[in-house]
């Protein structure tokens, strides 16, 4: 289960989906490097590189809202992480429960 050598990072990043493991539903994006990456196998909380303070985070250490991992996958061409988790609180610095609730297009019925 050591696929982390099949990862294609660019410029030693690799975007990572995390998406909630009960309902689907995609929470955030964020950048993993490879030390982050195993901080998050290793203690089942994702940990994430801020490009913007350029350093390591833990999802959650200053909010209580932490992401517990359940499942970690990589897609075909190995340059994406997917992970899926059970998310405590919001995942959205903005008290939204996901990132991605600004809807800008919808096709209606």
């Amino acid at each position: 289960m050591d696929d982390i050598v099949e990862i294609q990072y660019n410029n030693g990043l690799v975007p990572a989906i995390v998406q909630e493991h009960s309902s689907g539903k995609v929470l955030m994006l964020a950048y993993m490097n490879e030390e982050s990456l195993k901080k998050t196998r290793e203690t089942g909380t994702t940990w994430f590189w801020s490009r913007s303070r350029n350093k390591l985070w833990n999802k959650g250490e200053t909010s209580g809202h932490f992401q517990y991992v359940k499942n970690i996958s990589i897609d075909c061409d190995g340059d994406t992480i997917l992970i899926m988790v059970d998310q405590v609180g919001v995942a959205c610095h903005t008290g939204s429960k996901s990132c991605f609730y600004r809807e800008i297009w919808k096709v209606e019925p």
